[in-house]
């Protein structure tokens, strides 16, 4: 009998409340193997904060080919003000910057969903974000966060200049704003490209590939372009004109916070950070919620694992093609919600608190 290699799950908890949460994810993973007899192996490991405190590294080469070899990377989350005097080169963030840069994960997928169940918990009216379903695709490898030159020098009169470079090339642009496009097909057929061309000229680049990539393979998708700073006032003035939203490195981290937030909480929301396929049709892939550390409640048992649990949903979906259980999932999350548990970022009247260990075991009832 040919035994069939197991598909390995490397977690990297991390900082904060990351072991908390990504805890909850490790119960769901058993779940499925012990009740749906599925095959997968979990690695734990150090990164961040905590594997520089232990290896004055944020991340090991042990670990990172560790990374290279699994199906998927499950993050937490990283960092704290504990390392805010670290050396730039060092900080806990660095290892998620080098993951996402070596492992090649230049689409970064952020869903914004609001959830019937949570809808007064955002800031703006139920009638503005009811229904409210989004996919954020921010180009994830590029733009000013790696470009060259950059750095922070001395110049004349005892001044410093500090210099990022805003650099993008036709391949990088298009590559992205394909996974945006084949999105959309599956969802309402619309893209909106967001950029600042009208300031630089890298944006301009931006608008030009896109719009020739639509021309050329996606013309029966529906796509607008808009300034970046106009979509970020229209995702306040009415964010239900968005379906998929394509945008740079750095535009794609500011739209991306300020639509979370739409929905109410950023303890919710899921992303996936995704590669290239290989010629077996495999990606490399890390998935992870889009909160922070939070140390100021770690350890306290209150942090809300929906994010990781359905960024973990978003594993089985790209990177397994397990549609039905990142389904099965998912539902078992909305199930919960309508029971009226909440932890404690999304309690309202009328519903009942519970730990974050109490969340995860109720999505797990559900799934049963």
């Amino acid at each position: 009998m040919i035994k069939v290699k197991k598909r390995k799950f490397l977690l990297l908890p991390g900082d904060g409340i990351g072991p908390e949460v990504i805890n909850e994810v490790k119960k769901i993973i058993n779940w499925f193997n012990n009740k749906k007899s599925l095959d997968f192996e979990m690695e734990e490991d150090l990164a961040g904060g905590i594997s520089y405190d232990k290896h004055g590294t944020p991340i090991t080469d042990e670990v990172f080919y560790k990374a290279l070899e699994c199906e998927a990377v499950i993050l937490g989350a990283v960092g704290g003000p504990k390392w805010d005097n670290v050396e730039f080169s060092k900080k806990p963030e660095r290892a998620l910057l080098k993951l996402r840069k070596e492992l090649k994960l230049f689409a970064n997928l952020r869903p914004a969903i609001c959830f019937k169940q949570l809808v007064d918990a955002s800031t703006l009216k139920p009638e503005v974000v009811s229904g409210l379903d989004i996919m954020i695709v921010r180009e994830l490898t590029g733009g000013i966060y790696f470009g060259e030159p950059r750095g922070i020098k001395p110049i004349d009169n005892g001044e410093r200049k500090g210099i990022n470079t805003h650099t993008y090339t036709s391949s990088e642009i298009r590559r992205v704003a394909k996974v945006a496009f084949d999105l959309a097909k599956k969802r309402q057929n619309k893209v909106t490209s967001c950029e600042k061309s009208n300031v630089m000229e890298a944006g301009l680049l931006w608008r030009e590939e896109v719009q020739e990539l639509h021309d050329k393979e996606y013309k029966d998708v529906n796509l607008n372009h808009m300034l970046a700073d106009n979509c970020s006032m229209q995702l306040l003035r009415n964010p239900k004109q968005f379906d998929v939203i394509v945008t740079d490195n750095l535009f794609g981290d500011m739209l991306s916070d300020q639509a979370s937030m739409l929905t109410g909480s950023l303890g919710l929301l899921p992303s996936a950070s995704l590669g290239a396929k290989n010629k077996d049709g495999k990606l490399r892939a890390m998935y992870e919620p889009i909160h922070g550390s939070a140390p100021d409640i770690a350890g306290k048992g209150i942090a809300n694992p929906i994010a990781s649990i359905l960024s973990f949903a978003m594993a089985l979906k790209y990177s397994l093609n397990l549609d039905n259980e990142a389904n099965a999932l998912e539902k078992a999350v909305q199930d919960v919600l309508d029971d009226g548990l909440r932890t404690k970022d999304i309690i309202s009247k009328g519903t009942k608190e519970v730990s974050t260990s109490q969340m995860g075991d109720a999505i797990i009832s559900k799934l049963q």
